[in-house]
């Protein structure tokens, strides 16, 4: 299997790069990142919908873990990578066809750790939380 191309995250902030793969299915777009904080929004349509009409969980955690990644991105150094060790997703309200904000913030940043925390907005009402613990790994 052909391993893929790695992307520069701050690249496609920019608007210097291709948004990775990951990005463009879930079909969400990253407006900002600087400082530890990312911002983008998140269209969701029918594709996302589970049977009862409202967005699978794993795709809202999904958009929060692509944000957080920029939040990260923008902290770290050019030889240093990253991986999500742990998430944990609280949902608040369910998730709708339409547009949910995204907002990522690296909370604390340490050597070997960093934990980054995601809210999602959908009309101006908290849809949910996540919190991810990211290992930060030397090159």
């Amino acid at each position: 299997m052909a391993q893929s191309k790695t992307v520069d995250l701050m690249e496609v902030v920019k608007g210097e790069a291709t948004p990775p793969n990951c990005d463009v299915t879930l079909q969400i777009e990253v407006l900002s990142a600087e400082e530890g904080v990312a911002r983008g929004v998140w269209t969701v349509d029918e594709k996302f919908m589970n049977g009862n009409g409202v967005s699978m969980g794993g795709f809202l955690t999904s958009a929060a873990d692509i944000m957080m990644a920029y939040a990260i991105a923008s902290k770290i150094t050019e030889d240093q990578t990253f991986a999500s060790v742990d998430i944990h997703t609280t949902f608040h309200r369910p998730v709708f066809a339409g547009t949910v904000n995204v907002e990522a913030r690296v909370e604390r940043l340490g050597r070997k750790m960093a934990y980054v925390v995601a809210s999602l907005y959908q009309h101006d009402k908290k849809v949910g939380d996540v919190v991810s613990s990211v290992m930060i790994l030397a090159k």
